[in-house]
């Protein structure tokens, strides 16, 4: 019997229990990352929604912007959700001056792009050509743009907007799937995880 992996969970900020229930939901093991030494014991990492500049300046103060930079690019599989798509993006439109992100992601993210918080919206759109799932977006990024490697898992009106990527073991999503009950982006990225 194979040991379900260990997918850890950047609890600096955001839906940190929502992302939990819904790993444990899709068969793996969930786990609370806020230190060097759990970022060093997981297996793949979630980084959840909440406000990406805050998630940017607690990483450095808490020392882990470095760490995760680092660990993903050595090819740590890694989800990032609504301000996680914006911390693995290379390059982000709209953020506040010197912000930093994770990056590993080919792509160009527009901050807020979907608009304020009042905006917030929740829409259904094919995820991967596994089916329609409900997505909600609050304060969302979209993605401008990506390189050739980016494989472009799904798009949301108006405009079909891209709002879901892959490239290697790194996915994004500028909604929330955590926030629904349905755990099939959740399965996805723990198909990825046990891929690589």
């Amino acid at each position: 019997m194979t040991t379900a992996p260990l997918i850890g969970v950047l609890a600096l900020q955001g839906d940190v229990r929502e992302h939990a229930r819904a790993i444990e939901d899709a068969g793996a093991r969930a786990m609370a990352v806020r230190r060097r030494s759990e970022l060093d014991a997981v297996d793949a990492l979630v980084i959840p929604g909440g406000e990406s500049t805050t998630m940017w300046k607690l990483a450095t103060a808490f020392d882990l912007l470095e760490p995760l930079k680092l660990r993903i690019k050595e090819g740590l599989p890694t989800y990032g959700s609504c301000a996680g798509m914006i911390m693995l993006a290379d390059r982000i439109e709209g953020g506040v001056e010197g912000q930093e992100t994770i990056g590993g992601i080919d792509m160009v993210v527009r901050r807020n792009a979907f608009g304020r918080q009042v905006d917030s919206f929740e829409a259904d759109l094919d995820f991967a050509g596994r089916g329609t799932v409900r997505a909600v977006f609050i304060r969302a990024p979209w993605v401008e743009s990506v390189g050739a490697d980016v494989e472009v898992l799904g798009t949301a009106e108006p405009g079909g907007r891209i709002v879901a990527v892959r490239q290697g073991p790194l996915l994004a999503t500028s909604f929330h799937p955590e926030l629904t009950g349905d755990a099939r982006v959740h399965s996805y990225f723990v198909e990825m995880v046990r891929e690589f």
